[in-house]
């Protein structure tokens, strides 16, 4: 068998993936798969089945060092905590280097150095605090190169440290600590404190000279800060302490502590601590009734435990640092995750999100956790316990008790367990990409993408590209456009939010180490948005969740707009209106279209946007045959347009109409035929609509100075603005300004990771 076979003649892009990312030295595909397979069988027949596979670090690393390579298996370690010394603070860095350079991404937790103006024994009399190290940090990140890319970090703070304002604020700079992820370990003590808008103390004792620096904080209002600064800029992100220490097999282990997460966060370790990650793909284990092939899904999750294992073992030695290979050797982590979650539910015929699919996703995850703890318990009784096992501690941690059923508590009073740690759920963005499935547990991001080619004449053309399980379903079904999908078919933008932490929920239940996974918001959505979902996740028992609002601030970091600047297109500068002066219309303003129903009826919404700054001019809104005041209508988007053409933001209008409260018969028409347009009034669905039209027309408009340079365009030229290409709604990429550095495509952030669909690029594998 070759590539093209295993992956698909079409499948031009997991083809190069496999290429550019894992082919060593020209091998052929087999010689790839015995070396990564380590001549098991059972996993070569897995890896050819697509429902299983390595991380990326044993897909590419496997069997190297036999060749002198210093390379590591793992995806990801936590180095030791830096004390409050400066022999430590730059100890950190060297494991740090040491470790980036073979291939691994780090996680380190500041929380123990002192605080900005703690006293010092020094020339400097006070320290510049724990935040101004992160620059060290973030530096030795962008020096070490690992194979054509820099290594991934995440820096960590604890919620009661008085630097974490400061912490916070970081990356509100985007020139600054731009090589790191950044995360709060929030306790329960601080979110319970937000809840009953208490006071909170920020504290910090430093035991060389007894200082004691206190700080006392409104929680509520720190927590706010925290998600203003999330909404406009990703990060940080909140990992919830509290229930990282508590919901795992070793939490009533008085030798064992947490130190830290992995770059992603689905990697909670303890100092030194490493995990090897393999991912099992649900969609493969679908059968032709659309029902779970449970006895080959308890197979596989057999054979991935032990082929984990043989890693684990052949890569020992292989770690950069003593206190990694100590680590390992003693806790034994390994991380079995999943992937294609979504492309399960859809060839089950179920809606991502949906009742059914929370119920799926708790069968599947008990199946999953007992089998793994059975199997481990199996390779306990022929190769021995990790060496830290306590048995007693294992069987009184809430985790066990609430997830092993009889006969796993039997075979593990039996035989004990070869590992302290065994699932997680990784981004799994390239490998994911690769095979043509959904990532981790991540919804569908979008029925297709839009690419652009050459045609034959010489002109640059726009084609659909269909997501791989849209795709098959329709080739299957005889569909030609795919708002004939069924409603089953449902993309990231259409799932409520809640459900997507509900089904978060069901499978962190169990879940033992974390699950990296991303909600990606509209760039409408508000802070009240991001506290509320948050506040949710915590409730819901999430150890953390990534939030990504399209277009925020970190979007566009890798912004590359030289073309247009040295070609020096003329584009028309945004006016500054003052105060009562009100723009025309402009004659070339590009129209948007939406049919609302509301409570009484049908409504039609149009709007029109100047075509050069995508600024909202017009609305017109008019009923349907039945229902409705039409004057109403008339006068609301006369209002509308003239406080647009003022220069009131469309956001700001939005939010006085969507300030409206619920009409009555549009929750009665809501309750009774669950077909009215998002909102609770017709105002509220109107603001939706402009919104909606807005962020949709914006990604053309952003494309303005590339489009007119790829054209040859001049400044006659702007009559063909209409031709700027324009994403169908439900398919915008994030955001036009996030684009791969390898081939310049949108990026997708999902996971916890940007990842490119169109080369298969991601920062994180």
């Amino acid at each position: 068998m070759d590539v093209k076979q295993w992956l698909g003649e079409d499948n031009q892009i997991g083809i190069d993936i496999w290429h550019k990312k894992y082919q060593q030295n020209n091998e052929t595909f087999d010689q790839w798969l015995n070396r990564v397979s380590g001549g098991n069988n059972k996993v070569k027949d897995l890896i050819l089945e697509k429902k299983f596979i390595f991380g990326g670090r044993i897909l590419s690393n496997r069997g190297l060092h036999r060749h002198g390579q210093k390379i590591t298996y793992s995806n990801c370690y936590v180095i030791t905590p830096p004390e409050d010394n400066i022999e430590s603070i730059f100890e950190c860095a060297s494991k740090l280097a040491r470790t980036f350079s073979y291939g691994g991404g780090c996680g380190i937790d500041i929380s123990n150095l002192a605080p900005r103006g703690a006293v010092v024994n020094n020339t400097a009399k006070n320290t510049t605090g724990s935040v101004s190290f992160m620059d060290l940090y973030n530096l030795v990140t962008g020096l070490i190169g690992q194979n054509g890319r820099r290594g991934a970090l995440m820096i960590s703070i604890a919620c009661d440290h008085p630097d974490l304002e400061e912490f916070i604020e970081i990356k509100s700079d985007l020139d600054k600590i731009t090589k790191a992820n950044i995360s709060i370990r929030i306790t329960d003590q601080f979110m319970n404190a937000v809840v009953e808008n208490k006071d909170f103390e920020l504290i910090f004792k430093r035991d060389e000279t007894g200082e004691v620096i206190k700080k006392t904080v409104n929680a509520t209002d720190l927590f706010r800060k925290i998600c203003e600064m999330n909404w406009n800029y990703a990060e940080p992100g909140m990992l919830f302490w509290d229930t990282i220490e508590y919901w795992n097999l070793l939490n009533r282990d008085p030798e064992f502590s947490y130190a830290g997460t992995n770059p992603c966060a689905e990697e909670p370790l303890p100092a030194g601590g490493s995990c090897l990650l393999g991912s099992l793909n649900l969609a493969a284990f679908v059968k032709p009734d659309k029902t779970f092939d449970t006895e080959g899904f308890r197979k596989a999750v057999d054979t991935a435990v032990r082929a984990l294992n043989e890693v684990l073992d052949e890569g020992l030695e292989l770690h950069p640092l003593q206190e990694q290979r100590d680590s390992v050797r003693d806790w034994r982590q390994i991380g079995l995750g999943i992937f294609g979650l979504a492309d399960m539910f859809i060839k089950m015929g179920v809606k991502y999100g949906c009742e059914t699919s929370k119920r799926i996703s708790l069968n599947i995850g008990d199946l999953l956790i007992n089998q793994a703890l059975r199997s481990s318990a199996r390779l306990a009784k022929e190769q021995g316990i990790y060496p830290k096992y306590k048995e007693k501690a294992i069987f009184e941690s809430d985790f066990f008790q609430r997830n092993a059923r009889v006969e796993t508590k039997e075979a593990v009073e039996k035989y004990g367990l070869r590992n302290s740690q065994l699932l997680t759920i990784a981004p799994t963005g390239t490998i994911s990409t690769m095979l043509g499935v959904s990532g981790g547990i991540e919804p569908i991001f979008a029925n297709y993408y839009t690419r652009k080619t050459e045609s034959l004449h010489g002109e640059e053309r726009e084609y659909k590209v269909y997501t791989p399980i849209v795709k098959t379903y329709m080739e299957e079904n005889n569909i030609t456009d795919d708002k004939d999908l069924p409603p089953y078919f449902v993309t990231s933008s259409e799932i409520p939010f809640m459900d997507r932490i509900d089904i978060q929920d069901m499978w962190q239940q169990h879940i033992d180490a974390s699950i990296s996974s991303t909600i990606n918001l509209p760039n409408y959505a508000t802070v009240d948005d991001v506290m509320n979902l948050y506040l949710y996740a915590w409730h819901s028992g999430l150890k953390g969740v990534t939030i990504f609002r399209d277009g925020c601030a970190r979007s566009g970091i890798l912004t590359t707009d030289n073309k247009a600047k040295e070609n020096d297109i003329p584009i028309p500068e945004k006016k500054e209106l003052k105060r009562g002066e009100v723009v025309k219309a402009a004659s070339n303003s590009i129209g948007r279209k939406r049919t609302l129903q509301t409570g009484c009826g049908t409504l039609h919404c149009e709007a029109f946007f100047d075509p050069f700054t995508g600024d909202l001019l017009e609305t017109y809104l008019s009923k349907g045959s039945s229902g409705g005041c039409n004057n109403f209508m008339i006068g609301l988007s006369r209002l509308i347009s003239l406080s647009a053409r003022a220069g009131v933001s469309v956001y700001d209008i939005v939010d006085q109409l969507q300030s409206c409260g619920t009409c009555p018969s549009y929750a009665v028409r809501r309750a009774t035929k669950k077909d009215t347009s998002p909102g609770s009034s017709c105002p509220v669905a109107v603001g939706n609509a402009l919104i909606d039209m807005y962020e949709e027309f914006k990604v053309g408009v952003d494309s303005v100075a590339e489009f007119l340079v790829q054209h040859d365009a001049t400044k006659e030229d702007v009559t063909v603005i209409p031709r700027i290409p324009v994403i169908d709604g439900g398919t915008v990429l994030l955001s036009n300004f996030t684009v791969c550095p390898e081939c310049g495509s949108p990026l997708v952030f999902e996971g916890g990771c940007n990842t490119c669909k169109n080369c298969g690029y991601s920062k994180c594998d």
